[in-house]
């Protein structure tokens, strides 16, 4: 569950922010807000189905899942590729965020 939480919360704040930035720097009609709000308030909720004893821990591991999933949106949505180094921080980020998360925790 945690996992599909991250990625839905990751493809709904990007989708929004990206609304916003449409709306903004591409020129896009203001109704783009909307659908913007909607999804950011989506994937607010979203990450609260993580089941995690603190909010920050969860955020933070999240961090990780954000920079994954907005490489994937530059090369799905915008068409430009990742490089190498798109690639290897995501990678550090995806493995920083797995320790924040899966680590052995003091009762």
């Amino acid at each position: 569950m945690t996992a599909w939480a991250y990625i839905g919360a990751a493809l709904a704040e990007i989708a929004g922010c990206f609304a916003f930035w449409a709306w903004l720097r591409m020129d896009k009609p203001v109704w783009w807000l909307a659908p913007g709000m909607a999804s950011l308030a989506l994937f607010a909720y979203l990450l609260t189905l993580v089941d995690a004893e603190h909010a920050g821990r969860t955020y933070a591991a999240y961090g990780g899942v954000y920079i994954a999933a907005a490489l994937v949106w530059l090369w799905a949505v915008e068409g430009a590729k990742p490089d190498r180094w798109d690639l290897i921080g995501a990678a550090v980020c995806l493995g920083g965020a797995a320790i924040i998360l899966f680590g052995p925790r003091a009762s």
